[in-house]
């Protein structure tokens, strides 16, 4: 009886954390990764990675024990040019064949502004991982669809060298200069569903 007693105690107590803490799982048909990358030094070519999936567990009284782990079809690069999108596949950058997918476990979560959140973690592409920092724009509050499900939403950016990933390719021009910038400015654009538990 103490012990039953015990645990109801201990499940009370735990309530008003567990009331703000939620896992959800990323919304692949309403989420994507967008890219653009300097070209032949005069304009930005743009992108985006379709298939995405993964997990978020939001701990609101206490950020830092929250997390993201996310994984992205390296197959599905998108930039409306069929051509282009068949070489950024093949092993002259992202070798889809060798490397499936690129992929983001957090580290770590940290409040930096009412609205803004830095999330730290190991970025993983063409085999290579190397730390970023995601800044993350006011994760939403909960809405429910017509279904019954509970969402929000979450917009990241972050920058990184593709050459710390071992994406070298590139062809030097007559003017100066070279055809593809090494600066890749990342942008994700996150819808998720809160989980039931069962």
């Amino acid at each position: 009886m103490k012990r039953y007693l015990s645990l109801v105690v201990a499940l009370v107590l735990a309530l008003p954390t567990l009331a703000f803490a939620a896992s959800y799982n990323i919304d692949p048909d309403h989420s994507n990764i967008g890219f653009k990358v300097r070209h032949l030094m005069v304009s930005n070519v743009k992108g985006v990675f379709g298939k995405v999936q993964g997990a978020v567990f939001i701990d609101e009284k206490d950020l830092t024990r929250s997390n993201v782990n996310v994984t992205i079809d390296a197959s599905s690069v998108d930039t409306g040019v069929v051509k282009r999108d068949t070489h950024l596949r093949s092993p002259d950058f992202l070798d889809v064949a060798k490397y499936p997918t690129i992929t983001f476990a957090s580290r770590k979560v940290v409040r930096v502004g009412k609205e803004r959140l830095n999330v730290l973690g190991d970025l993983t592409i063409h085999g290579v991982t190397k730390p970023v920092v995601l800044d993350v724009e006011g994760v939403s509050g909960e809405s429910k669809d017509p279904w019954g499900n509970l969402r929000r939403g979450a917009t990241a950016s972050t920058k990184i060298s593709r050459k710390d990933f071992g994406l070298v390719w590139n062809k030097s021009l007559e003017t100066g200069g070279v055809v593809v910038g090494d600066e890749v400015f990342i942008t994700l654009e996150v819808e998720m569903i809160k989980q039931v538990p069962k």
